[in-house]
């Protein structure tokens, strides 16, 4: 294993033991006295209007204590922004009578226990008033170019005619992926309730301050009155912020006076718990005869929510990673009568990378150039299209390293030569990119007299290992022992702090504790004796934002992938992966490294196994369940192998990158070119099925072939 920068110590989850011991509650789990229970009924059409709801039979049944709808719900306030824009309408629940799409939240009932609850909700009768709807997204479909506050606008340079002429090669293809979803192990869960003109939520988030928030701006309350926590989260990837769950949890408890809680079913977490959307992206690459690229057009479409606006910026890669003298990239967006899209892990730059990076790979092929020396010959030395420096980019480095380890050297370029038995074997590879970023964060740290420490901030852990790494952050910052460190998170009382998200937390929380500890040092100094009450450092690095160099910040992978593929049945079977990256300092070992290898797992799941399909025909999900939405199950899972190489930034004042999506990207790319190089087919659209192999004519003789596993 390479020297990590930072820490080279292992340290186990501070949580660990309560976690596998069941100590750790979860927020579904989470009770008080006379808690009643919500469940949500959602519309089965896909567009139209709500006529009536027959809750008078529903209201009668044993348990029932209120059906809340849009006739008689508290009226909310949705007109405002934040800053991802305007809140999803879908949040707004039971403001008006019309349907946007199937799935659509249009009355919840409360009852005492959840059985009762369902039972109603089941019982309910709701007339509608159907009108036409159009769910069907593919190639073609008229869309716009999008630029909310959080992507980046159309790029263009130079002139693509003249520089495409000028190409001695041309790839001029299409990519698609399909609808993706999260599907955290934990559903979304909250608890709401109401004393003495306070509100308290109780929820599983990436975010609490964020939530309560936006909870106090939409019921119109006090900010200072709501307290949310969420001490511990089954999972998120990107689907845990403001939820229809959280609202409807305090709607109920607002509605019974008492408190309520809600859980959405996994169904439910389908149309709203948000997902990425399916793309459409055709990428033109022109390069001269060794590879250099003169023309580099990446355009991608996406699918939006009818009623709320969210662009998959899959772009994003294309802006990074390579420059050419024409360069172009736009996003656009095709608003359709679908639940909302939203952020999903490693978004962008997922879909993205597969497209770009298998064009990389078509282009090697067509120069007659290995893939990694022809992305060593495009390695832009500014930013493509910010042209600012890099603040390290040792993306190189990664494919020096992962080259070596997985005998890179040992290939044959050419494709289907490799056989055992019925399968056929190949290897590819593909970079991997994704931005760094920091936000304000506010945090405290009191020394106590007892010689222990205790941090508050408002972080979020779903699952990352993030209580861990800031706990080994504090700890070095006081150059004490990590059991002399309490970190408390997941509370919006500890004061405004980044969300869990865009890889972007442990940069912001640790950089706040850092600074805290920083103020802490000069109390101690001046401060012969420790209060009862302690000596707490206070730190907001809102000030500090601006005092970053102006640079291109971002982590960087070489991901490797060796495919076996049966010519019998088309079956791809990926036999091992290996993900080298350049991710600034590594604070915990143990946790990063399994950071990795679930972004390279959820790769691989994107590249052979995912895809929601929604049936045009009444615009819901086909099979909206983990039995019919198929992901890899450990039977599919290879080796999978993630090591890093030093990436040190002496104009990085935290030095940590981030490192929850990278693992993501690039790897379906990977996986797709092994694919090719295993059987001389190129596969455009993910997943690549069994049914997806055969067609495309990877098969061979296969008579007197004895059969052979390839793992």
């Amino acid at each position: 294993m390479t020297t990590p920068t930072g820490s080279t110590a292992v340290h186990s989850r501070v949580e660990g033991r309560a976690k596998v011991t069941g100590a750790a509650r979860y927020a579904g789990e989470i009770s008080c006295p006379g808690l009643a229970h919500g469940w949500l009924v959602v519309t089965t059409i896909a567009r139209g209007r709500i006529l009536s709801v027959e809750s008078d039979p529903v209201r009668a049944m044993p348990g029932v204590l209120a059906v809340v709808h849009h006739g008689n719900a508290p009226r909310l306030n949705g007109d405002y922004t934040n800053l991802l824009g305007r809140p999803d309408p879908t949040t707004v629940v039971f403001q008006h009578d019309r349907v946007p799409y199937a799935g659509w939240p249009v009355a919840l009932v409360v009852a005492e226990t959840p059985e009762q609850a369902r039972e109603a909700a089941e019982a309910l009768v709701i007339r509608y008033d159907m009108e036409p709807h159009d769910v069907a997204f593919h190639a073609g479909c008229p869309g716009t170019a999008e630029n909310p506050p959080y992507l980046h606008k159309e790029t263009a340079k130079g002139d693509m005619a003249a520089e495409l002429a000028l190409s001695a090669f041309v790839v001029d293809a299409e990519y698609t992926t399909p609808e993706e979803h999260p599907s955290p192990l934990e559903p979304h869960a909250a608890m709401a309730r109401w004393e003495d003109g306070r509100l308290e939520i109780v929820d599983s988030n990436q975010g609490s301050r964020w939530v309560a928030d936006e909870i106090a701006t939409m019921f119109s309350v006090d900010p200072a009155s709501v307290r949310v926590r969420s001490e511990h989260v089954g999972g998120a990837f990107g689907s845990k912020l403001l939820r229809v769950h959280q609202v409807l949890a305090v709607m109920g408890a607002s509605v019974v006076e008492r408190p309520v809680r809600v859980v959405l079913t996994r169904r439910q977490m389908f149309s709203l718990a948000g997902y990425r959307s399916p793309t459409v992206q055709r990428v033109r690459l022109g390069a001269d005869v060794d590879g250099r690229l003169r023309v580099l057009d990446h355009q991608a479409q996406c699918l939006n929510a009818s009623v709320h606006r969210f662009v998959e910026q899959s772009t994003e890669a294309a802006q990074v990673l390579y420059d050419a003298d024409a360069h172009h990239t736009v996003n656009r967006v095709v608003p359709l009568d679908v639940p909302s899209t939203g952020w999903m892990r490693a978004p962008g730059m997922a879909p993205g990378s597969f497209a770009l990076e298998s064009a990389l790979d078509e282009l090697a092929e067509m120069c007659a150039v290995d893939p990694i020396a022809l992305r060593a010959r495009n390695e832009p030395q500014t930013g493509p299209v910010s042209g600012l420096p890099f603040s390290s980019r040792r993306l190189l480095a990664c494919f020096e390293e992962g080259a070596r380890r997985f005998g890179w050297a040992r290939r044959d370029p050419r494709p289907g030569l490799r056989r055992e038995g019925r399968w056929l074997l190949g290897t590819g590879t593909a970079a991997a990119a994704f931005p760094v970023g920091v936000a304000p964060s506010t945090a405290t740290v009191t020394a106590q007299a007892d010689g222990t420490f205790t941090v508050r901030i408002t972080a979020s852990d779903p699952g990352t290992g993030a209580r861990t790494a800031l706990t080994l952050i504090a700890a070095e910052a006081l150059d004490v022992p990590p059991n002399r460190v309490r970190v408390l998170i997941a509370d919006s009382g500890y004061g405004r702090a980044m969300v869990a998200g865009s890889s972007m937390g442990t940069r912001s929380w640790g950089w706040a504790i850092k600074t805290a500890v920083g103020d802490l040092r000069e109390l101690l100094a001046r401060s012969q004796d420790i209060p009862p009450q302690g000596i707490t450092g206070r730190a907001d690095t809102s000030t500090l934002m601006g005092t970053l160099a102006k640079r291109e910040r971002h982590t960087y992978g070489a991901q490797f992938a060796e495919v076996a593929v049966d010519v019998t049945s088309g079956e791809v079977r990926v036999r091992r992966m290996l993900g080298i990256f350049a991710a600034g300092r590594i604070v915990n070992p143990l946790t990063a490294r399994s950071q990795f290898v679930g972004g390279m797992t959820w790769g691989l799941s994107m590249a052979l196994h995912e895809g929601a399909v929604r049936d045009r025909a009444f615009g819901d999900l086909v099979g909206a369940d983990l039995a019919g939405y198929h992901i890899a199950a450990n039977a599919d899972v290879p080796l999978i192998e993630a090591d890093w190489v030093d990436d040190p930034d002496d104009d990085d004042p935290i030095g940590i990158k981030g490192i929850g999506e990278i693992g993501n990207v690039g790897a379906a790319a990977a996986i797709t070119n092994a694919v090719w190089h295993a059987t001389g087919v190129r596969h455009r659209d993910l997943p690549i099925r069994p049914d997806r192999v055969l067609s495309a004519g990877a098969v061979a003789d296969t008579e007197n072939v004895a059969p052979r596993h390839p793992v």
